[in-house]
This record gives structure tokens, sequence and C-alpha cells, in this order.
């Protein structure tokens, strides 16, 4: 697996942190790890964006952003009012397969979910996805609702012909609520692919060696971790 796209069921569900927790368990694999975010949106030109965060928590990793814009918007609503050109899948794929050129793992992190606009001509991530023959990690919320929008996203992906590599909650947190853990069972029946891991609530205010450390146990190996969904699942039930 070269190249891997990262995506969620909708924003702020965590994406950045599990992207950065990949990246962490593979460079502890002893692999070498690129992200990309193709369209970095709501930062200014002179703030940290998510691309920095991803090598703030997973310390050696290389980091690529293809364009910025301003306003917490979807990518192509977010270039049009800045008035600058969007970023499209022949870009995304043009830029992937050269960091593939030169590292073990490439992740491409998008922009809130998977159909979100890249462009005026309604290009996705999918698309991008398409382009590169890549599976697709999803990242989804614990919690009620969350099996909805898994099976639509993981239904979006089937309809194009993409391959979901399994789902990642983006958040577990330490006193979960019925609905959460009965969501450990239900999210990989709503996927059609594996529950390959849960970063716990916070983990990306872990110092960063703290982070680097845990990482590998909060994934499956599937993503070069040791977690194990049979036996969380058991633990969570308890």
């Amino acid at each position: 697996m070269t190249v891997l796209i990262v995506t969620g069921t909708g924003t702020e569900v965590g994406k950045t942190v599990v992207t950065a927790a990949v990246a962490a368990a593979a460079l502890a694999a002893g692999r070498s790890v690129a992200v990309l975010k193709p369209a970095q949106t709501g930062v200014a030109a002179h703030e940290p964006g998510d691309v920095a965060e991803v090598l703030r928590l997973a310390g050696g990793v290389t980091g690529a952003e293809l364009a910025r814009f301003p306003e917490p918007l979807a990518p192509d609503t977010a270039a049009r009012r800045a008035g600058l050109a969007p970023v499209g899948p022949t870009e995304i794929e043009r830029a992937a397969r050269e960091l593939a050129d030169s590292h073990d793992l490439v992740l491409v992190e998008g922009a809130g979910g998977l159909l979100v606009r890249l462009d005026e001509a309604g290009a996705t991530l999918a698309d991008a996805a398409a382009l590169l023959g890549a599976p697709v990690l999803l990242v989804a919320q614990a919690g009620l609702g969350t099996l909805n929008t898994t099976a639509l996203t993981a239904e979006a992906l089937s309809a194009r012909g993409l391959t979901c590599a399994g789902v990642v909650i983006g958040s577990w947190p330490a006193a979960p609520d019925l609905a959460m853990r009965c969501n450990l069972a239900d999210l990989p029946r709503a996927a059609g692919a594996p529950l390959l891991g849960a970063v716990p609530e916070g983990a990306g205010t872990l110092p960063p060696e703290d982070f680097r450390g845990a990482a590998p146990t909060w994934l499956a190996p599937a993503l070069h971790g040791t977690w194990d969904a049979a036996r969380f699942t058991a633990e969570q039930q308890d």
C-alpha cells in the first residue's frame, strides 16, 4: 500500500490526528512516510496547518501542501472567494505519485468528507483516489449517527469502484456510552470494511514523544499497529 487516501464521514472527526497516528506507526515500523494535504482551508498564510500538526505529532515525515485558502469553507468555495486557482484531482495524483517515488507510504488527507467539491467542475477527493487507484481510509465518529454517515460514505466509494481500506474511530472517549459501545460491532457492517483502530479522545494533546510511542497501540496491523478490534470491543462491553 503505497498511497492511502484519508477521508472522514464529515468535518472535525479527527482526520488529522488519525493521519498523524498512521504516520507515526508506519515510521515506528521502519517505513518512510510522506503526508500530502491537497487543499488547506481556514488557515492564514503564516499559520501552521494540518501538515504541520502531523509533523509535530508524528516526527520524521515529509510534508507537502498544494494550496491554502484562508476561509474555513469547502475547497471549491474557499478558492473562488479568495480569487485563487483550485486544486484538482490531476494535481493531487501528480503530487502523490512524485512522493510515492521516494517514500514507502504516502498519506493524502482530504478536507471535510469524501464528496466535498474541490473545484467548479465538481471534482472530489474520490476522483483523485480513482486516478491513483488508491484505497481510502475512513475516519468516523464514535457516537450516535455515525452508522448512517459511514454507510453513505462507503456506498459512495463502492459506486465509484473504490476500495474502503477500513474505518478508524477518530476520537474514542474514556467513558463511552451505549451507542458508542454498540457501534464498535456495527461500524464494520456499515462500512463493509474492517474496524482498524480507535484513537483516544485528546490524543492530539499528548506530548509528541508519548503520541509516537502510543500510536501503534491504537491501530490494527494493517496500519502498522498492534490494536485488535475483537479484543478492544470485548473490553468495552465489560
